[in-house]
């Protein structure tokens, strides 16, 4: 899917990932999506997404800390879908550098739905929230990268 035209242009990777890093040290909290006060995954997306895009296109409805092993649905995709431009996520797998400011979204379990986002920050290298920790810019490790399941860019982008 592509993005709808009204959304911004001519935003910089350099610029996601300023305001990616500007969320490092958010604590953890599900379902929260407030710079510094708290964030998860989706939320850390959300929040840069309005930072950029302005008020989210849809609300977010309640989910649970294992909502995607409940469904088993692709949930996480399909919002990124409506919302990101689709980009192929097969050579990030494979080992190609990541492009800095793009969205990855990871399987937790090989054969399980796509649950954990991050944001990409530089070759090996993602700014992600998850349980237990606060908003942190990490080295991807190769279990990680090889369950990378879909990538996103945002809409606008200049190369």
């Amino acid at each position: 899917m592509t993005a709808s035209p009204d959304w911004a242009a001519n935003v910089s990777r350099a610029a996601i990932v300023a305001e990616a890093r500007s969320w490092i040290g958010t604590p953890y909290r599900h379902q929260a999506s407030l710079k510094g006060a708290g964030c998860d995954c989706l939320g850390l997306i959300r929040g840069i997404y309005r930072a950029f895009y302005g008020l989210e296109k849809e609300p977010i409805t309640p989910y649970s800390p294992n909502w995607a092993e409940e469904t088993g649905q692709e949930t996480l995709r399909d919002a990124a879908r409506r919302h990101l431009v689709d980009i192929d996520a097969a050579p990030f797998r494979d080992g190609a550098p990541l492009d800095a400011g793009d969205v990855i979204l990871i399987r937790v379990r090989d054969r399980g739905p796509a649950k954990h986002a991050a944001i990409t920050s530089g070759p090996d290298s993602i700014i992600h929230a998850y349980e237990r920790h606060a908003v942190a810019e990490d080295a991807l490790p190769a279990a990680w990268r090889r369950r990378i399941a879909y990538a996103f860019r945002f809409p606008g982008i200049v190369e």
